[in-house]
């Protein structure tokens, strides 16, 4: 669902790519940034990896091949959204460098702000909403992100939240100021 509201602010265009592990928070605060947004009057839109899963990149396995491709079709969609002035919120594990580094190109480097949401796997595997952690680590789950197959740190993030220390509130703030700047 796209959200939107009558009255508008001055913005930019922009993606912020939420990259972190599973159970990190980039979904939470996806949703928190997208409704502050919504709430002054700017169209946004969330892309979160789960719900590509289902649909735009439904078929797409977890092998290396298939991760990349999963990232190349939700950097095209930012690409086309933000292209009709909408802010896109990608909400997506997205493991490798490599992969971020491509989305960047085909989002644009204007456009594309990478944000690293850098809670410790510790955390992660502590809060597992899904118990994915726990089936990787007993071998029902193969290929899982921060257990059997690596999750590569950004370098220079624009921005890095550890929400293990920061609040939701303190994060959407900081968030939400990415997209007023120009």
């Amino acid at each position: 669902m796209i959200h939107s509201s009558p009255s508008s602010v001055h913005h930019t265009a922009r993606t912020l790519w939420l990259t972190g592990l599973s159970a990190s928070g980039k979904t939470t605060l996806a949703n928190a940034v997208a409704q502050r947004l919504t709430d002054r009057g700017i169209v946004c839109k969330v892309l979160d990896g789960d719900e590509l899963r289902n649909g735009l990149c439904a078929g797409l396995g977890y092998s290396r091949e298939d991760r990349r491709e999963n990232i190349r079709r939700a950097a095209e969609a930012c690409r086309l959204l933000n292209s009709v002035g909408v802010v896109v919120i990608a909400a997506l594990i997205s493991p490798y460098r490599e992969d971020r580094e491509s989305a960047r190109q085909i989002i644009g480097l204007s456009a594309f702000r990478e944000i690293w949401i850098a809670a410790p796997l510790s955390v992660c595997e502590d809060r597992d909403p899904k118990g994915l952690y726990r089936k990787a680590r007993s071998g029902e789950i193969r290929g899982f992100t921060g257990v059997d197959d690596p999750y590569e740190v950004p370098i220079d993030p624009y921005l890095a939240l550890d929400t293990h220390r920061l609040g939701v509130v303190e994060c959407v703030i900081n968030l939400e100021s990415i997209i007023y700047q120009e």
